[in-house]
């Protein structure tokens, strides 16, 4: 497993640097928040904050690797506690400690002095609260990703982290995935030319995971909210009173990637706008378990069926990011990236590369995607094969493991967390006003300009 196979060349090229890496050994800040000392570790001790469905995925890829220590689990379902430790048990580990007393439990585990650092795959609305109770902590953070409620929470986010000195990495997996590696190999050979518009989004039909209740197949119902199952016992609830591009960072994040954002470009301001909601009523009144008399049958949503929004950066490119999880429709993050001299559709899977391609003519991308190959998925493709989400899952995972055991800053930071959480906010704000630009706050404090790109530039330990 990782640990093992890159356990040589890990010790040889990082000898002479391991002090200058960290292990987080607690003192007290000036605030007295708790902060990390350096030094580097072999084995990284875990607690996990949320072990649902997609906490259970990253338990999964831990329990996979020898230098990882589930040492504690927090969560208040029952269901998805005793199916964490089914897991655990499964794979002959030690059983952690559970805090399963209620939602607030998990900060008896951030006061465990045996946790190194926390995965936090809870609902949306806690991600904020438990990442800054995290680092106040000292624990090296891994957040789920999601759309943030305010700017003020995108702030707290990063001023936490300032004061204590602890990282929070943001666990986009989809800037992983392995096209997307690819053409970001061709961005920066400078295939495209120059970058001029790019495109993204959340583009997923989810009314199966909005309405559940739990039996089996998984989209089985209508219900959501109190007589929901897993997602549907959270999610739904945001379509109903909020109206704006709530999923944003699978889109955004290869974006700002490809342009550098946080790295000498930045995004300005953005706009806003949504179509009518039909999709979830709809879903309701013709599934077999609603009707038009069922009670959710009844429910005014919010959200858009398509919400689009436009995005400008400094360095003069467009970008357009679309939200539409509530109608039929096969799964696509509809990613383009076009420049002065090509481009690439994810639709089509089709490639443009003016002077290499026939005139006017789409190539198919597998072609160009094995020759421009990232060379983290040459090396680690094979461990990859059987994590989640077409392997990606494994690569975000990995960088959070490795660069939490040296105490080192991630390559998807809190500066990145807080301005692509931010969209969403900046959305519904657009959309309230009829579509009026919003500004985005420069979260860098202006070191922007001096960042410089460090997404995948070396071969991850």
């Amino acid at each position: 497993m990782p640990n093992r196979f890159n356990r040589r060349k890990f010790l040889q090229t990082t000898a002479l640097a391991t002090a200058a890496f960290a292990t987080p050994t607690l003192v007290q800040s000036a605030s007295g928040a708790a902060t990390p000392t350096f030094k580097n570790k072999d084995k990284l001790r875990l607690g996990f904050i949320g072990v649902g469905m997609r906490g259970q995925s990253h338990v999964e890829l831990a329990l996979l690797r020898d230098d990882c220590e589930i040492v504690a689990i927090a969560d208040p379902e029952p269901r998805m506690v005793a199916d964490a430790l089914k897991m655990i048990a499964e794979k002959g580990r030690k059983k952690p400690d559970v805090y399963d007393k209620g939602m607030h439990d998990y900060k008896r585990l951030l006061e465990d002095k045996n946790i190194d650092a926390v995965v936090i795959a809870s609902p949306w609305e806690w991600h904020t609260e438990q990442c800054v109770a995290a680092m106040q902590a000292g624990k090296y953070t891994g957040t789920e990703v999601c759309g943030g409620f305010s700017l003020d929470e995108c702030w707290q986010l990063v001023n936490t982290h300032e004061a204590t000195g602890t990282h929070l990495m943001f666990m986009e997996n989809v800037c992983y995935r392995r096209d997307v590696m690819a053409v970001l190999n061709m961005v920066r050979e400078g295939l495209f030319g120059e970058l001029l518009h790019l495109e993204g989004g959340y583009q997923h039909d989810l009314r199966g995971v909005k309405f559940n209740d739990g039996v089996t197949p998984y989209n089985s119902g209508v219900e959501f909210g109190e007589k929901g199952f897993s997602e549907a016992k959270w999610r739904t609830k945001h379509s109903v009173h909020r109206n704006g591009d709530l999923y944003p960072t699978h889109g955004v994040g290869p974006v700002a990637v490809y342009t550098n954002i946080n790295r000498g470009n930045r995004f300005l301001y953005l706009t806003s706008t949504s179509s009518k909601a039909r999709g979830l009523h709809n879903y309701v009144v013709d599934h077999p378990k609603g009707g038009e008399n069922h009670p959710n049958a009844k429910v005014q949503f919010n959200l858009g069926d398509v919400v689009t929004s436009i995005l400008k950066t400094s360095n003069g490119e467009t970008v357009l990011l679309s939200h539409d999880t509530n109608l039929p429709r096969p799964y696509s993050l509809g990613f383009r990236v076009q420049g002065t001299k090509g481009i690439w559709m994810d639709v089509n899977k089709s490639v443009h590369i003016e002077g290499q391609s026939k005139s006017h003519a789409w190539e198919e991308s597998k072609a160009w995607f094995e020759k421009y190959d990232h060379p983290l998925w040459k090396k680690f493709g094979d461990d990859a094969k059987t994590a989640g989400h077409g392997g990606m899952d494994f690569f975000v995972f990995h960088h959070f493991v490795e660069s939490a055991k040296r105490n080192q800053a991630p390559q998807m930071d809190v500066y990145d967390a807080a301005t692509w959480l931010a969209i969403t906010p900046l959305s519904e704000a657009s959309i309230a006003t009829g579509s009026t630009p919003q500004a985005f706050p420069d979260f860098t404090r202006g070191r922007w300009t001096e960042r410089k790109p460090d997404f995948a530039l070396n071969d991850e330990f």
